[in-house]
């Protein structure tokens, strides 16, 4: 079977361990004296050295190796953590990311290795003695290392023994691991490497199915010794037992296990895949099955565009039950308007996903920034768990980076001015997700210098933006102003930011997802930037409004409340016409006259009380039309003169809506 075919499970499964192990790295930065971190760094390039070799990427396991090597003298003591290791880890980590990308992408021929395996092994003071390399394909995961695997004691294996000559070989996945059958057809590719395969329990079939517990036995014709296969296997991800022995039967004694200190003693072939110590029953499988499965987020997209128009559907029924009246009818189309709810809900939240997954990568990219700008950063994240549709959080990560790279450039001071002026040489960095009733908050502040209001104003005196005469901002035209295209009042352009296209692409960006951009600043005290997105974009409860015979769609989310317009209520202020809603006084829109309609003679006119984060605003209808939940169709390509819309809908009756943008209007 070719292994390419598992490619992208070794790529998804890769990162994972890649984000572990910066983080373990960033740990260990903090905290050279911890064991922990060298554990966790070690687990993860093992693991991931096995994956790659079984895959045939053999200049990603040899560079795993080297990494290995070099934690394993970090974990015995042998070395200590040193500033020129903790600069070769982070660069070999890098290197490793990249040669996974390539080795996926079928691009080995780009991989280069050779620098960060000498800088290894220059850390190591063993280049000589290691430059023999991983020697080729099949080679790396045969290279003797220092980890001393062990067997866990139990009375029996699940599996039964295949018969006849040979070594006999059992192995155990680990029980948390995602998909069992490919670790174990791995397995099996890495022992027809060195060898015949000849006999299975359960079959190859079965065992690709996962109709197997956590455990399997082979029989395998080989050159190689007991000592050597389970040191192959051993090597393997997710491996978490192995037992060789010689001999059609377990019960031999000297088995490969016995004799490598298994802590199996002369039992021979006394291993389980757990430690539990009470063998594997069958109702021991039952427990051990993985109830995880890993899924292409196109298999969710589509199940979401089915769920899509299930409901589009089911607004039709209920609108023609409406109509006809039967009781029957009525009582079908409620009972299945409920079970499609139930469908959608199943469905959008498989779709969520908390945030951490885009967030684990930003202490790193923090670390980065910093230590080229020269400054001291102390960055915390808070609420990784909340949980955003898929779709939403592959989009928000680059904004995130730009707002971070802006704070770290040009927020927080270096040291020595922080010092100046009072403050902590180490400055505060803070990205906070929360939920915020239907809407997902995402905010990055900072302790820094804040926003120069007097050099912005001067930047857009000298660019023209603004009256020469102009000697304050207000803080709506602060942000209009620094998220302009190009604006930016760096002194100089660095590789982390300068070139005017950080908020601009931030603002770009979000409003593209029908969030909002709102950003508090303080001169000397610091600056935040909250982003408000929609928990999901696809499906949503909207409010139907008429405007010259025509209907329009306002989500709820961004609904307050509805008010019946009365004459009593309207003012003047500063020539603007403003909404006098009992206490609070609120800017006003007319919605004909954003349609470019001519304004009506009707008297009865309604009031939404739009509201995105802080902002608010009546925006005036000719009338309401209801609610309904809609199914949201973006745009395509850019939207020229609907800059006014998000997209649109089709309604119940068939008839189709624009989906205003309140984000555009606030």
């Amino acid at each position: 079977m070719d292994t390419s075919r598992y490619a992208d499970l070794f790529l998804t499964e890769s990162q994972e361990h890649l984000s572990a192990i910066n983080h373990a790295l960033l740990e260990l930065e903090r905290a050279p004296d911890s064991a922990e971190p060298v554990n966790a760094l070690f687990r993860a390039v093992h693991t991931m050295k096995g994956m790659s070799a079984t895959m045939g990427y053999v200049q990603v396991a040899e560079l795993a190796h080297e990494l290995e090597t070099l934690l394993d003298t970090l974990r015995t003591g042998a070395r200590e953590v040193s500033a020129e290791i903790i600069d070769a880890l982070f660069t070999s980590a890098d290197a490793l990311e990249v040669a996974v990308g390539l080795s996926v992408a079928g691009r080995e021929g780009e991989i280069d290795v050779a620098s960060p395996l000498a800088r290894l092994r220059a850390v190591q003071g063993t280049a000589a003695a290691q430059a023999s390399g991983v020697g080729g394909q099949g080679s790396a995961p045969n290279r003797r290392t220092s980890t001393a695997f062990v067997v866990p004691d139990a009375s029996e294996w699940a599996a039964a023994v295949p018969p006849g000559a040979g070594l006999l070989v059992r192995v155990a996945i680990a029980t948390d691991a995602p998909l069992r059958g490919v670790r174990a057809f791995m397995v099996v590719q890495a022992l027809r490497a060195i060898g015949t395969v000849e006999a299975m329990v359960p079959p190859l079939d079965e065992m690709k199915e996962e109709k197997f517990g956590a455990d399997f036995a082979l029989r395998v014709v080989t050159e190689q010794t007991p000592a050597q296969v389970k040191q192959l296997v051993a090597g393997l991800g997710d491996v978490s037992g192995v037992e060789v022995s010689q001999g059609s039967g377990a019960g031999g004694q000297g088995s490969g296990a016995g004799a490598q200190g298994s802590g199996v003693g002369g039992q021979g072939s006394a291993a389980a895949p757990n430690g539990n110590g009470n063998g594997a029953s069958g109702n021991g499988d039952a427990a051990r099955t993985n109830r995880n499965v890993r899924i292409d987020l196109r298999r969710l997209d589509n199940l979401m565009n089915l769920i899509g128009e299930l409901v589009i559907t089911r607004g039709r029924l209920t609108q023609l039950s409406a109509t006809l009246g039967d009781g029957a009818l009525d009582e079908t189309v409620t009972q299945a308007s409920r079970l499609i709810s139930d469908l959608q809900d199943e469905i959008m939240t498989s779709r969520m996903v908390p945030v951490w997954q885009v967030f684990d990568r930003f202490p790193r990219l923090v670390r980065d920034s910093a230590r080229t700008l020269g400054k001291n950063i102390d960055f915390t994240i808070e609420g990784k768990e909340i949980e955003l549709d898929r779709s939403l959080l592959d989009e928000i990560g680059d904004p995130v980076v730009h707002l971070l790279r802006t704070a770290i450039d040009h927020g927080i001071e270096t040291p020595e001015e922080r010092k100046r002026l009072g403050k902590p040489a180490e400055g505060r960095l803070r990205l906070e997700a929360m939920r915020d009733r239907s809407a997902i908050v995402i905010r990055v502040s900072d302790d820094g210098k804040g926003i120069d209001r007097d050099r912005v104003l001067q930047k857009a005196r000298d660019a023209g933006l603004v009256e020469a005469g102009r000697s304050e901002l207000s803080d709506d035209e602060l942000i209009r102003l620094i998220s302009r295209p190009g604006f930016s009042t760096a002194e100089r352009v660095t590789d982390i930011s300068g070139r005017g296209v950080g908020i601009d692409a931030v603002q770009t960006r979000v409003r593209a997802l029908g969030g909002l951009v709102e950003i508090r600043s303080v001169p000397l005290q610091g600056t935040t930037v909250t982003v408000r997105l929609p928990l999901t974009l696809a499906i949503v409860r909207a409010l139907l409004a008429r405007v010259d015979g025509e209907l329009y769609a306002l989500p709820m989310t961004h609904v307050n409340e509805t008010v019946e317009l009365k004459s009593a209520q309207l003012r003047q202020v500063k020539g603007r016409e403003v909404l006098v809603l009992r206490d609070d006084v609120l800017p006003l829109l007319r919605m004909r006259e954003l349609l470019g309609l001519a304004a009506t003679d009707r008297k009865a006119q309604q009031v939404i009380v739009i509201e995105m984060g802080e902002r608010r605003a009546g925006l005036i209808v000719d009338e309401l039309a209801g609610q309904q939940e809609i199914v949201v169709k973006q745009f395509d390509g850019v939207r020229g003169g609907l800059a006014l819309f998000s997209g649109a809908t089709i309604l119940g009756d068939g008839a189709p809506a624009l989906i205003v943008d309140v984000s555009s209007l606030l």
